[in-house]
């Protein structure tokens, strides 16, 4: 790996100082690219969990539909699921009032039909609006017959939208730096996806595959969103050293609290369909890759801070670190509570819920489902704390006081 001296940061302090944050982290790639070969994912194919199956043991098939009337008519109409090509039959007099959605089938091999969706008034089923467009699930048994039900609405338009405007303008505010950073969510997004999602579901240990998942992405999103240099290598270099102790915490906060994982539904699910699969280890992957956002917040405005405080002369080397030391203070501070209200947010309903019941408030704080959030807020916010004085030290040793800019 070879760093080029960019114009955000002064001169280092010497070779020894680069050599050895370019070998640390030089051999964490490798680490991190052998971890990666040992602990890649079989391509063995595994059921897929009942109740993502068809009718036919296959994957759900779901199509674009579109609302056309929503009215109450009696239940149990021969025609609800059904493909239609005329008006439905009526519901059956005497069973109850039902909410009868029709729906045109706008994608698949019944397009242009129609199809009727029967719900139950009640908390958790859907309002449908004539006009609605949604996602409805297609079922063929084995007799060959198609049916349809209600999947979800469609939010691909609308959240494509979002999309777009959130990339319009992160490019607009922070131009090619702010395309990099983009470029490095992508990435992230495929290492979850070919490596650490499928290695989990192999039943491989969750600790190494957190840690290799997470330090090939922070490779990736810190170099391309900041360039390579010294100032870059400082950040991650803290970033990947927090990153570890938030997976030591992570798994004394898991083993010390008896966090099962098991209070919420998708790990039930996980459980019950995929036995190869360790409950715990997927709740301590989730407590590491849910720290790394902050972290490389937190240490990229340190490392910056360090070398920018460097450049203009401001002090020897500590008083360098206990300037920077402060603003890292403020940081620590803002973050902090944002990151703790951000999982509170989270839990709301939850939290909700248990203010009705009278419950006591160590029963609530003490219960699985608001445990696992005070853990995970501990976990975050240790190592967030730690990894400021860190980074902050291993930039203050390669920046310069009263050097001049770096070249390119």
């Amino acid at each position: 790996m070879t760093h080029a001296h960019s114009h955000h940061g002064p001169a280092p302090l010497g070779p020894l100082a680069a050599r050895i944050v370019v070998a640390a982290l030089t051999v964490i790639g490798l680490a991190v690219i052998v971890g990666g070969v040992l602990l890649w994912p079989s391509e063995n194919k595994v059921d897929i969990p009942l109740p993502f199956q068809d009718g036919a043991g296959g994957s759900v098939t779901t199509e674009g539909g579109q609302v056309i009337s929503t009215a109450a008519a009696d239940c149990g109409s021969d025609s609800a699921g059904q493909v239609l090509t005329g008006d439905p039959a009526p519901g059956v007099p005497g069973r109850g009032t039902c909410i009868q959605s029709l729906i045109t089938i706008d994608t698949g091999p019944n397009t242009g039909a129609k199809t009727l969706l029967e719900f139950s008034p009640g908390p958790g089923q859907p309002n449908l609006n004539s006009g609605d467009r949604v996602r409805i699930f297609r079922q063929i048994d084995q007799q060959g017959a198609t049916s349809y039900g209600f999947y979800d609405y469609e939010r691909a338009w609308p959240l494509a939208m979002l999309a777009v405007v959130f990339a319009i303008v992160i490019v607009a505010v922070a131009r090619w730096r702010g395309l990099r950073a983009l470029v490095g969510i992508g990435i992230a997004f495929v290492v979850l996806a070919v490596f650490m999602l499928p290695a989990l579901r192999d039943g491989a240990p969750a600790l190494p595959v957190a840690l290799v998942a997470s330090s090939a992405i922070l490779y990736a999103v810190i170099y391309l969103a900041h360039g390579i240099s010294l100032r870059t290598s400082a950040a991650l270099l803290g970033t990947l050293t927090s990153m570890l102790l938030a997976a030591v915490l992570s798994w004394a906060a898991i083993e010390l609290a008896h966090l099962t994982g098991l209070s919420e539904d998708r790990s039930n699910e996980v459980a019950a369909y995929l036995g190869n699969v360790s409950i715990t280890g997927l709740l301590l992957a989730g407590f590491i890759i849910g720290s790394l956002g902050v972290l490389n917040d937190v240490t990229i405005t340190q490392a910056s801070t360090v070398f920018e405080l460097a450049h203009l002369g401001h002090g020897n080397r500590t008083q360098i670190f206990q300037r920077a030391m402060r603003v890292g203070s403020d940081h620590i501070a803002s973050t902090v509570y944002t990151l703790v209200l951000a999982y509170a947010g989270s839990a709301l309903p939850l939290l909700l819920l248990f203010s009705v019941a009278n419950r006591s408030l160590t029963d609530v704080l003490t219960g699985e489902s608001v445990a696992i959030e005070i853990a995970r807020s501990a976990v975050g916010g240790i190592a967030l704390a730690l990894s400021v004085p860190l980074t902050t030290a291993i930039a203050a040793v390669l920046a310069t006081p009263n050097g001049p800019p770096a070249t390119a």
